[in-house]
């Protein structure tokens, strides 16, 4: 089970952008987390996959509260989660082959011998060809971009996705490819979905229970009301 409880988050402290949110998605289970732009809900995203530490609030992974961020996690928490990003340009290296972008977390985590068969059957699965392999991310198309990114993601074989906004930026027929590539591994695997988003058709067909950003959003704190001149608070 993966659990945000009472997540609070940002990048300024002062003005949080996550307030108080919890969430639960259950092992095998796709949960849709719709929202309009800039809510927050990439935030709690980030904070699900362990790339962003909370302000406030308890991160619990297979009944186990997470005390560490990013690199300093136990590696057996990091490789459970394959994350997809909206940008893709954005989140891959311009200086890498496509090849070398799929086997890149392979590397990272001293199995590099297994990345020519693994990068071989992961650009199978999302639909490259060995030709894109050799090419840089300035020589494809964002879909076939994003194509590796999703490759990269499974590489590990994680037991949790998180999507986020993963086809925003993708023509209807990609879109629905990397939908089927991320369902068809969900089948055979067991792997525990968070899909975000704002496209309220697709995440409905997707996911098996879709949430909306303001029903997990805590209210903001009122401010203390002034207290009249001679009168004393109750």
């Amino acid at each position: 089970m993966l659990e945000l409880r009472a997540i609070t988050a940002g990048y300024d402290r002062r003005a949080p952008v996550v307030r108080g949110v919890s969430l639960t998605v259950a092992p095998g289970e796709a949960v849709g987390l719709l929202g309009p732009s800039g809510c927050g809900k990439s935030t709690l995203a980030r904070v699900a996959a362990l790339l962003h530490r909370p302000d406030a609030g308890t991160v619990v992974l297979d009944g186990t509260p997470v005390h560490r961020w990013r690199h300093r996690a136990p590696r057996d928490r990091r490789t459970a989660f394959g994350v997809v990003f909206q940008q893709a340009r954005l989140s891959a290296d311009p200086r890498l082959t496509l090849s070398d972008l799929i086997a890149e977390p392979l590397r990272a985590t001293g199995r590099r011998a297994e990345a020519p068969e693994r990068v071989a059957e992961l650009a199978e699965t999302v639909g490259l060809t060995a030709d894109l392999l050799t090419r840089r991310p300035h020589e494809v198309s964002d879909g076939q971009l994003q194509r590796a990114c999703l490759a990269r993601a499974l590489v590990l074989r994680p037991r949790w996705l998180v999507c986020d906004e993963m086809t925003a930026m993708l023509d209807a027929s990609t879109s629905a490819a990397l939908v089927a590539v991320v369902e068809d591994y969900r089948a055979r695997t067991g792997a525990g979905l968070l899909s975000v988003g704002h496209d309220h058709t697709l995440l409905r067909r997707w996911c098996d229970r879709t949430v909306h950003w303001d029903d997990l959003r805590a209210p903001a704190p009122r401010p203390a009301e002034p207290v009249a001149a001679g009168h004393a608070p109750a």
